[in-house]
């Protein structure tokens, strides 16, 4: 046996404890996995400063955000205003760059807390070129398929994420109930329960909450998952008359039981975030709500993840906006908003409630509620572990599986509204024959990508023309789906004799509304753009007619209805055209169902089903069904047509024709 002296045992002994302490030294809780996000989050407060703390609770513009700003004021957030973009048609390369290059000053500060980057990804990636434009809400609403919103949602979160993006301010959860109202197309329904069924697309974007959550907790599962944004909070879509940002008056019972319980069902499915609305409640400024923020949000439905301001919120709490910003400051943090998209005089946030907190006026455990909620987010998503993007999704952006998946959305979406001059379901228009010798396309929605994406697409305001992003238009998709024998005639605004003379076997008119968002859409007489009334007057009663209407809400239309023969609500369709055409010549059938009362006359709004006063051009609910050409010869044939010679020659002939 070898003998070991004491000095050597000694000295082994001293470097293993020191070896010890070293490691417990270095040991980080905040930085450990392993460890639940609740203690990680409460040794990372432990550890900040007032300033790291604040610096959190900023969202700044890419316009304003550099390197050194994240650095040197601990910025919690970025994100990309509506058109913000790194450069014209920025590929996913682009945006992951110039994201990675914010987040590595946000790492290089003392602590290293990763920023959290988020957009606008309302339908679809909206913001970013070459990005699939999935139909907007409204759109969705009319499918009453809440599985379908789910994939959507996946696609998107898989879109965003290739452009190393992490956060997206979506679902708008808006129970639009007056069509005046410029952000109406957000809203999937007047009715709650569509509203409702329509949050499981929040699972979509986050993934599937585990079983033992405990309720009210955010989630997000994985790095190609995306955390989600539940807005505006709460009545954005019941102010007097439909007008942007105003006054929703109605009492507490008609607020918790319309415009309410899509955010307890959201908050259910583990929705991350809410986003507070500019509006106001009996008078009141949302973004200055305790009542509702603190104690109804965060106290009665359990909400754990945080609260966000929209841009410029908080601002908007005095008239004119920014008047006493550091009372605006004051009220806004102390009603419970956590995180604010301050999103350009960030410096000036940071100062005032710096100011708040020193002078007692904003007491420290609001700005720990606020941080630790914003940091349990960020925890839960692992951004912590995973701070920086990559290049290994770029490929999912516009990918064909996506726009497949907006295709069917579009086709499952439109709704027909007539099918037969006379109204009469034994004389149809649709499915139309895709060979005939002559067909004319026109209006000024049939060639144009912008007008049928609507707002909130590329730019904030949308955009006209066929250059700013990829995708299908109806004329384009007209042309692929009639046989190559049928000529296709183009003319955006023809005159009564130009149509008379080319002996069109019909037409096809696509008209509506230009892109809008916002206050930019409100609207007090809900008309179609002209020349819209005009083309429809000049081929409609000259030739048998489909009108196309690309609108983010019912328009006036009972004026024209009599001279249509078959009229189709398409909404706002976004990139895939094809959908539009699936249905109307007969590759599939129609099945959307009004989202939203159409109404004769704007002098009846608001109206919505159930109202005393209820009497509409077409009821909520309506939708024509058609079955495809396949389905209509199959039964036809099942029916027995030997017996019936007649019958046989009619589905002999349609088939021919179509």
């Amino acid at each position: 046996m070898a003998w070991v002296s004491l000095p050597v045992v000694g000295l082994f002994l001293v470097w293993w404890w020191m070896g010890l302490v070293t490691v417990k030294a270095d040991y980080i809780m905040y930085k450990d996995p392993t460890q639940p996000a609740a203690a990680r989050v409460g040794d990372l407060l432990s550890r900040m400063t007032l300033e790291e703390k604040i610096g959190q609770m900023v969202q700044i513009d890419r316009s304003v955000a550099s390197i050194d700003a994240m650095k040197t004021y601990f910025i919690g957030s970025v994100l990309s205003g509506g058109g913000s973009a790194p450069l014209p048609e920025a590929s996913a390369e682009d945006w992951v760059n110039m994201i990675n290059g914010f987040q590595k000053g946000a790492l290089s500060s003392r602590l290293g807390i990763p920023m959290i980057y988020g957009i606008d990804a309302v339908h679809g990636h909206n913001n970013v070129y070459n990005a699939t434009i999935f139909p907007h809400n409204v759109g969705l609403g009319a499918t009453r398929d809440p599985e379908l919103v789910r994939r959507i949602g996946s696609a998107t979160a898989l879109e965003a994420r290739a452009t190393g993006i992490p956060y997206v301010f979506a679902p708008c959860i808006a129970v639009c109930r007056d069509p005046r109202w410029g952000r109406c197309y957000e809203s999937y329904s007047e009715d709650h329960k569509i509203v409702q069924e329509m949050t499981e697309i929040i699972p979509g974007l986050q993934g599937d909450i585990p079983a033992n959550s405990q309720k009210g907790a955010p989630y997000v599962g994985g790095n190609k998952k995306v955390a989600a944004c539940a807005k505006h909070f709460v009545g954005d879509g019941g102010t007097s008359k439909g007008i942007n940002e105003y006054d929703t008056v109605i009492d507490q019972q008609e607020l918790l039981s319309i415009h309410m319980p899509a955010y307890s069902d959201s908050i259910i499915k583990g929705v991350s975030t809410v986003m507070i609305s500019y509006s106001s409640w009996n008078g009141e400024k949302m973004h200055a709500n305790r009542d509702l923020i603190m104690d109804f949000l965060k106290g009665t439905l359990k909400f754990k993840g945080f609260v966000i301001s929209d841009w410029e919120g908080i601002d908007r709490i005095t008239s004119p906006p920014h008047s006493n910003y550091t009372y605006s400051v004051q009220a806004a943090v102390l009603a419970g908003i956590d995180m604010v998209m301050v999103p350009i005089n960030y410096k000036e946030f940071i100062n005032d409630l710096i100011n708040l907190v020193k002078n007692n006026v904003v007491p420290m455990d609001r700005i720990d509620d606020a941080v630790g909620r914003i940091l349990l987010v960020k925890f839960t998503m692992g951004l912590f572990e995973n701070p920086l993007a990559d290049f290994s999704l770029v490929n999912e952006l516009g990918s064909q599986d996506h726009r497949d998946l907006a295709r069917e959305a579009v086709r499952k979406s439109v709704v027909l509204l007539k099918n037969g001059k006379s109204g009469n379901i034994t004389d149809p228009v649709i499915p139309l024959p895709k060979k005939v010798s002559k067909i004319l396309v026109t209006g000024s929605h049939a060639d144009n990508l912008g007008y049928q994406c609507g707002g909130w697409t590329i730019a904030w305001q949308g955009f006209s023309g066929n250059n700013y992003t990829t995708g299908t238009t109806i004329l384009g998709a007209i042309k692929s789906a009639v046989d190559s024998s049928t000529e296709v005639i183009y003319s955006e605004n023809p005159d009564g004799n130009f149509v008379k003379s080319n002996n069109f076997a019909y037409a096809i008119v696509v008209v509506g509304e230009h892109p809008y968002a916002e206050t930019a859409g409100d609207s007090p007489n809900l008309t179609m753009v002209e020349p819209g009334a005009s083309v429809i007057s000049n081929v409609c009663d000259s030739v048998k007619c489909i009108v196309i209407l690309i609108t983010g809400r019912p328009i006036v239309i009972e004026p024209y209805i009599s001279s249509i023969d078959a009229l189709v609500s398409a909404w706002l369709p976004g990139s895939e055209g094809q959908g539009i055409t699936d249905v109307l010549f007969g590759d599939h059938g129609f099945s959307g169902k009004l989202p939203r009362t159409w109404f004769k006359t704007v002098d009846q709004l608001p109206m919505n089903v159930g109202d005393s006063h209820y009497d509409p051009l077409f009821p909520f609910g309506f939708g024509l069904e058609t079955e495809s050409v396949k389905e209509l010869v199959t039964r036809s044939t099942s029916a027995g047509v030997v017996a019936r010679p007649c019958i046989l020659i009619v589905v002999v002939a349609l088939i021919l024709s179509l």
